[in-house]
């Protein structure tokens, strides 16, 4: 019973904020612009860490009689000069896949394969050669192009549904939101140089999604308060809209945020990655959806009328 009452009171706590965020809006909106600046700025400078999904490279899957320690075959993989070369497992704990850099492969796919197996050989002499294969740099260019692609796509999608939904400056707001996510995150990698991967592509992708949920959330509740609040001026509306929402948000942000750090802490190399960009996304994606669309919107002249029903108003079902 006292832990019911005290998560009641913590939600009534929540719900009832009266924080100005739009008062803030020009503090967080060049602070925005400082970071989109300097990520942008990074990416150029120092680049992307493309993955072997992208780069190509050697494959190589292998079997040992019993359970591997992954650990342990990227320590002995380093130490052979294979530096870069990614292990994890695939099916059984027994077989691995190494994937292994064009910078770290000396030779032709045979060549490799045989210092592969000869180097794994020193941690199990029975470990056997399952397969060996190679991802050109054709292909990885082609999982660029196609990942730009699907980036791209998300967002066209994203921008006819908004613009269909919402009043213009809301849908600008919304698409400046969706760019700012994305880019920062870019910057993030580049700035500490972790490995773009698909994975990476994939949590980009949720990332853009998480943003567009919260912000549509936040502007479906500034809509309604514009029709029923019929005093209040267009900052009030649109502060009482977040702090309103405030409680979502911070509930929905909270929760995906505990499960992408028990991805990173206990996930293994393999998910760190993705979690990483999700972790980094989810932060992101919150501050945008409290300053950056709604804060676009005003200083393009959001006003009442512009949101106001032309024939008679919508009834408010709270």
């Amino acid at each position: 019973m006292t832990t019911n009452n005290t998560q009641h009171k913590f939600f009534k706590i929540i719900g009832t904020t009266d924080i100005d965020f739009i008062g803030k809006r020009r503090m967080a909106m060049l602070f925005s612009g400082i970071v989109l600046v300097a990520a942008i700025a990074i990416i150029l400078t120092k680049g992307i860490n493309w993955g072997l999904d992208f780069t190509g490279g050697t494959i190589v899957e292998v079997g040992f009689p019993d359970t591997v320690a992954i650990d342990d075959v990227r320590s002995v993989m380093d130490e052979a000069g294979f530096l870069g070369a990614e292990a994890q497992h695939y099916g059984k704990s027994s077989d691995v896949i190494i994937r292994i850099p064009p910078t770290a492969a000396q030779g032709n796919n045979a060549e490799v394969s045989t210092q592969v197996l000869q180097v794994l050989t020193a941690m199990d002499a029975n470990v056997e050669m399952r397969s060996v294969g190679f991802v050109g740099p054709k292909v990885g260019g082609e999982l660029v192009e196609k990942g730009s692609l699907a980036l791209l796509f998300v967002v066209i999608g994203v921008l006819i549904y908004v613009a269909i939904r919402f009043e213009w400056r809301l849908a600008v707001g919304t698409i400046v939101a969706l760019v700012h996510d994305p880019l920062i995150v870019l910057g993030v990698f580049s700035l500490f140089q972790w490995e773009f991967n698909l994975t990476v592509l994939a949590a980009l992708l949720a990332v853009l999604g998480y943003s567009v949920n919260d912000s549509v959330v936040v502007l479906d509740r500034i809509r309604e308060n514009f029709r029923v609040m019929r005093k209040g001026t267009t900052v009030m509306v649109m502060n009482k809209a977040i702090n309103d929402t405030l409680s979502r948000t911070l509930i929905t942000s909270g929760t995906t945020l505990m499960a992408t750090l028990i991805l990173l802490f206990f996930g293994g190399p393999v998910m760190r990655d993705f979690a990483l960009a999700l972790t980094v996304g989810i932060f992101v994606g919150t501050y945008s959806s409290i300053y950056i669309a709604s804060s676009i919107a005003l200083e393009l002249g959001l006003t009442r009328e512009n949101l106001l029903p032309e024939a008679k108003p919508v009834d408010y079902m709270p």
